[in-house]
């Protein structure tokens, strides 16, 4: 199926419904929710998906696993997804969390493959093995990185949300703590409670998830100087010790513009 809303289809007796959708550059898909998990591949471009308790980047050709009935958006920069909405009851192994996760080539092979099945496909031979076997690969992935949790309390989720729409290198623990009206230690402590990281900690792991979709369109080079670091060494060292991988990795620009590398394929 392509570009159908899931509401049209929901209720079809299939317990994988494949759907990929196309959408215009910086789409916002408001706050919402599916009674269905949801699988979430972007074949292109980069996805960020909030909910009450994290954000989630998804780089390219990764994809984000969404527990039923939990609210959230997402926003798209270039993206066309392949979807899978999955009855709850099918995957008890499901996370109870968001979860980024590699997608290799045959879970994306078999899922360009879904998109094409219409609403009541077959669950016998081809299509309905294809469908299972979408089950079996998803279970294996394991949780990439890409995430920072968002605190319950109020003011302190307003102060994580506004930084990373806006990241600065400049934020310090003792603005952040006049902000909310407490000595900078006992805002240090009640924001490690409710995230597990201490604020810088947190600051810098923001900035560089910001990297992600900034380098769609900037060198390393560029993206690294725009978060505040000194180098694209020191950016790039940062980058690999917490995600595990290169800036260049994801990083589109002409080489000529600072020296960034297209992705591998």
């Amino acid at each position: 199926m392509k570009n159908v809303p899931l509401t049209e289809v929901d209720q079809v007796d299939r317990v994988v419904l494949p759907i990929g959708t196309d959408y215009p550059p910086g789409h916002m898909l408001d706050w919402h929710e599916h009674r269905r998990a949801q699988f979430l591949h972007g074949a292109t471009g980069v996805m960020v998906v909030d909910t009450a308790d994290g954000t989630w980047t998804v780089p390219p050709e990764r994809a984000v696993l969404i527990p039923a009935a939990t609210r959230h958006r997402v926003r798209m920069l270039g993206v066309s997804t392949r979807s899978l909405y999955i009855e709850p009851d099918a995957v008890p192994w499901w996370p109870a969390r968001c979860m980024v996760v590699d997608v290799p080539p045959l879970l994306r092979e078999l899922l360009l493959a879904a998109v094409e099945f219409e609403p009541d496909y077959s669950l016998s031979g081809r299509e309905g093995t294809i469908a299972a076997l979408l089950l079996h690969e998803i279970s294996e992935r394991a949780p990439l990185p890409f995430h920072v949790g968002i605190p319950a309390s109020a003011d302190l989720a307003t102060l994580c949300r506004a930084y990373l729409a806006a990241p600065d290198a400049g934020v310090t623990n003792a603005a952040w703590a006049a902000a909310t009206h407490m000595s900078e230690r006992a805002f240090t402590r009640r924001f490690r409670t409710e995230t597990g990281d201490s604020p810088a900690v947190w600051r810098a792991r923001a900035r560089l998830l910001a990297a992600v979709p900034l380098l769609r369109t900037a060198s390393v080079s560029e993206v690294g100087g725009r978060l505040g670091y000194a180098s694209p060494a020191a950016f790039t060292a940062a980058f690999t010790r917490v995600f595990g991988t290169p800036p260049s990795r994801f990083a589109t620009a002409a080489a000529g513009r600072g020296g960034s590398s297209r992705p591998r394929r």
